[in-house]
């Protein structure tokens, strides 16, 4: 009997699912997640030692391969292989949404090039976490994750975010936090309104919000609370603008009858905008 070259005899390809897991409190994984990792043939997580407890708390006993940043583009070519031969693979990262600020581009990538069918299963992410509860626009924002970790480079692209008129939201390590508060503020100005947010979901969970200039001394002097990953969400320039724009209208209203550095006083307590910034407004008014 001749052998068939039907393309019913080639093995219908798996399906690489990008799967969302909590970013801290555990009752945020989906249901619809569980099944996927405990009906897929591997999955791909960031660390295999830090996933085995989300396994062990939903029973899963899927077979776990390690992919990270170090071996990512080595395990690519074996992974597209089992897509190949129909497995399914599903990603995670440590937490929340793989992929942002963390590995797994470069292989849903080319499974993409590859004709591979790549199918999210949506869950946390901390960047909209913290959007969500920032008090910022959101109409409109930008993700920069993770800054240089060097000075002169974070300073770089602080100094590239100056001007940007929407939402910026960024990811901290604990231990460079304090630095690029610091940073933030020689670039972007003590008044822009900004929102820091630690342990989201989990059972110490802060959002702190004001002025960059507050929020950089308020963390310094708590330095002993500092843990886990941090969420800053700073606005953007034209929101500084629209401050510094209601501000001087009441400045210039309060200089009618009072000495420069008192209307400077008053109106920072009024709209939170900082007295000095306040206050060189009204000397560069003549006043």
């Amino acid at each position: 009997m001749p052998a068939s070259n039907s393309k019913t005899d080639q093995p219908k390809a798996g399906v690489l699912y990008v799967v969302a897991t909590p970013i801290g409190n555990l009752a945020d994984m989906s249901e619809r997640a569980v099944q996927i990792l405990s009906s897929v043939d591997a999955v791909a997580a960031e660390d295999t030692r830090h996933s085995r407890v989300l396994f062990s708390q939903f029973g899963i006993k899927t077979r776990m391969i390690s992919l990270n940043e170090q071996n990512e583009a080595g395990k690519i070519p074996a992974l597209l292989s089992m897509l190949g031969r129909g497995e399914d693979i599903a990603l995670i990262s440590d937490a929340g949404t793989p992929l942002i600020s963390d590995p797994g581009f470069q292989l849903v990538r080319a499974a993409r090039e590859t004709g591979l069918r790549v199918s999210p299963v949506p869950g946390a992410s901390a960047m909209i976490a913290a959007l969500s509860v920032a008090g910022l626009p959101t109409d409109r924002f930008v993700f920069e994750g993770f800054l240089p970790a060097r000075p002169v480079a974070r300073r770089k692209a602080l100094t590239r975010l100056l001007t940007e008129p929407r939402t910026v939201v960024l990811y901290e390590s604990v231990h460079r936090i304090i630095d690029s508060l610091n940073d933030m503020v020689r670039v972007l100005g003590e008044d822009r309104q900004a929102v820091v947010a630690r342990e989201l979901t989990k059972k110490f969970e802060t959002v702190v919000h004001g002025r960059l200039g507050d929020l950089a001394q308020k963390l310094s002097q708590d330095r002993a609370s500092l843990k886990g990953e941090f969420v800053v969400v700073i606005a953007g320039s034209a929101a500084l603008e629209e401050d510094l724009a209601d501000a001087r209208k009441l400045l210039q209203a309060l200089l009618e009858e009072l000495p420069a550095a008192q209307a400077a006083r008053v109106a920072a307590k009024m709209t939170g905008v900082s007295r000095k910034t306040l206050y060189r407004m009204a000397l560069a008014a003549g006043r």
